[in-house]
């Protein structure tokens, strides 16, 4: 594996990580008990959650590059 692939496979691991804890922030806001009351539907709830996920995602791999750059 070159020096190039491991970094590409850092960055992913960075954004999938990130990915998962914007899930969760969106899951945890309370949307899904708001779709449960009939406030929101599961399609506004999963586009929370999902929009919830590519910020997470976004962020983790702003920081890892931003350390990545540090150390260089």
């Amino acid at each position: 594996m070159t020096e190039d692939d491991k970094d590409k496979a850092k960055a992913a691991a960075a954004a999938g990580v990130g990915a998962g804890v914007g899930s969760a922030g969106g899951a945890t806001v309370g949307v899904l008990e708001l779709a449960a009351r009939g406030l929101a539907t599961g399609f506004s709830a999963s586009l929370v959650i999902g929009i919830g996920a590519a910020a997470g995602a976004g962020l983790a791999y702003g920081i890892y590059r931003l350390f990545k750059r540090r150390k260089s």
